[in-house]
C-alpha cells in the first residue's frame, strides 16, 4: 500500500506553488520568489525543502551540482484534499457553504462568474 502523504503547512504551501507554476527549480530560485512575499533567508529556504523531501513532498534532482527540487504532490490533488477537509471542519460538510462563504468574501470578477454558469450548466447538463 502506498505511504499517504502528510498535507502541507501553509509555508510548505507557498513553496510547491512556486514549483508547480515554475517546474523544477534551484533553491536560490525558490528563495528569490519567496522574497517576493516575506523575508525569508536561504538557508531557512534550503532547510525547508530538505524537510519536505524527506517528507516526500518533494524530490532533489540528483543529475546536476545545485540544489535542484520538483514536487512529488499534483496541485490538483493537494487542493481537492484540502478542501474536502475544510468543508468537512469549518462547514459541516456542506459545499455549498463553502461557495456562498466565499462569494461572500470576494468579488468574483465577470470572468470567474462566467465560469462559474458554465460550471453549472455543465453539472445540469449532466444530471439531465
Amino acid at each position: 500500500m502506498a505511504e499517504k502523504k502528510p498535507d502541507p503547512t501553509e509555508a510548505e504551501l507557498e513553496i510547491l506553488q512556486i514549483l508547480w507554476r515554475h517546474g523544477p527549480s534551484t533553491v536560490r530560485f525558490v528563495n528569490e520568489q519567496l522574497q517576493s512575499i516575506r523575508e525569508v533567508g536561504y538557508t531557512t529556504t534550503l532547510k525547508m525543502m530538505q524537510l519536505m523531501a524527506q517528507k516526500h513532498l518533494l524530490a532533489r534532482v540528483e543529475d546536476q551540482r545545485s540544489h535542484v527540487y520538483r514536487p512529488l504532490l499534483k496541485q490538483d490533488q493537494v487542493q481537492n484534499r484540502l478542501v474536502h477537509k475544510l468543508v468537512q471542519a469549518a462547514f459541516s460538510g456542506s459545499t455549498m457553504n463553502l461557495v456562498l462563504q466565499a462569494l461572500g468574501n470576494h468579488q468574483p470578477s465577470s470572468e470567474e462568474i462566467e465560469q462559474l454558469r458554465q460550471y453549472l450548466d455543465d453539472i445540469d447538463r449532466e444530471g439531465a
